[in-house]
């Protein structure tokens, strides 16, 4: 098992990662999710001992990886599939891992067959193609038959057979009782590979959970409904029967209606109660891409302005929530909170910044806030200017002086 207990990581005056507690416990697939530059492969690195953590502390089966006897034994990662020497063959660079962890050569042959490098094996990894590399690397984090893996971005480069691959080899690990522990950003692939999530931005925890709680704490369901088309009445009749219920509805595009506030069962029973026939009557729930779009919309650094411009999410349907409010995240205890604003180089968070683009808003990553002096009076005599700088050298006039 994986712990993590108030992990801080800062760089002079930037701070990485914030009070990050969580756990990934083994048997199921746990997913690593965040916005670039959330801090994950910070956290990542930190739990390899690669990186040592400011504050807090990780463990791995209660010991941190630097106390582990033979950890690469216990511990496998991929953490970037290119850092293999590019002029060694695939069964070289495996074996060379192999010897310095005492793990026998018949082993290396073990896992080239189980990644699909085989046929490859004494081919020099500068010619492998982005995909080859990451079977590569993965046999690397498989070569001491670990009880924790570690994998970033693992199917980065593999084609549909390769993914699929992947996704079956983490869940077969995971199933034998192993810690797997998988940051992605294929938020489709999540879905249907990880069974827990950890979601962070800007260095800080944002959810704990499983994937089906993510979802529907970060989502409105909603039902689907059609009448005949052509049948304006029936319609109109449906839509105040669930209206008068309790429901909130509200019309889609191509005429059909989207009901929220009442469950399917007593949708169909108030249809049938006003004579009203229905083409349609389908459950909606968002995917994991809706849930993790909504969660992290406020701790995203980098955003073109067309998204600003367009909009990313789809609007939630009316009553789903207050106006301005948003659902708990659970395990933070701050109703109303989603994406924490970045913490200050000295480890205490700043207040919740303004809405971007407002007038005047500071810079969240500035080491202190600017100070603004106040505009003078009218009446109030004009200050003395300060000493203007001194001018660059013309370079290009010393430069012709150089040539005589």
């Amino acid at each position: 098992m994986i712990e993590a207990v108030g992990l801080t990581k800062r760089y002079g005056a930037k701070t990485a990662v914030y009070n990050l507690s969580f756990q990934v416990r083994p048997g199921t697939v746990t997913g690593f999710l965040g916005p670039n530059g959330s801090g994950k492969s910070t956290t990542m690195r930190m739990i390899l001992g690669l990186d040592a953590p400011t504050s807090g502390q990780v463990t791995i089966g209660g010991y941190p990886y630097r106390k582990l006897p033979n950890a690469p034994r216990q511990v496998g990662a991929l953490l970037d599939a290119k850092a293999v020497h590019g002029g060694r063959h695939a069964r070289n660079h495996l074996l060379c891992l192999a010897q310095l962890s005492g793990i026998p050569a018949r082993r290396v042959d073990e896992v080239l067959g189980v990644v699909g490098l085989q046929d490859v094996a004494k081919k020099r990894s500068k010619g492998f193609s982005l995909g080859m590399g990451q079977r590569l690397g993965i046999a690397a984090a498989l070569l001491g038959d670990p009880q924790v893996l570690l994998f970033d971005e693992p199917v980065n480069g593999l084609d549909p057979e390769g993914i699929l691959w992947v996704r079956n080899l983490m869940k077969s690990l995971a199933a034998e009782g192993r810690t797997v522990f998988v940051s992605s950003h294929l938020m489709s692939e999540m879905a249907l590979t990880a069974e827990h999530l950890v979601v962070i931005g800007r260095g800080q925890l944002l959810a704990d959970m499983s994937v089906r709680d993510f979802i529907s704490h970060n989502s409105a369901d909603f039902a689907r409904v059609r009448t005949p088309d052509g049948e304006a009445t029936a319609r109109e009749k449906l839509t105040a029967a669930l209206t008068e219920a309790g429901g909130q509805v509200l019309p889609e595009q191509d005429g059909a209606l989207r009901v929220t506030g009442l469950p399917l069962p007593r949708i169909s029973d108030l249809a049938h109660g006003a004579d009203v026939r229905l083409w349609e009557l389908s459950p909606h729930q968002a995917s994991l891409e809706e849930a993790y779009m909504r969660m992290t919309q406020g701790a995203v650094d980098y955003r073109s302005t067309v998204d600003q411009r367009a909009g990313f999410q789809q609007e939630m349907p009316p009553g789903a929530l207050p106006p301005g409010q948003q659902p708990p995240v659970p395990g933070q205890g701050q109703p109303g909170w989603y994406a924490p604003p970045p913490p200050q180089p000295g480890g205490q968070p700043f207040a919740m910044p303004q809405p971007q683009g407002a007038p005047g808003t500071p810079n969240p990553y500035a080491a202190a806030p600017p100070q603004q002096a106040p505009a003078a009076a009218p009446a109030a005599p004009a200050a003395a200017p300060s000493p203007a700088p001194a001018p660059a050298p013309d370079m290009t006039k010393r430069d012709s002086e150089d040539k005589r």
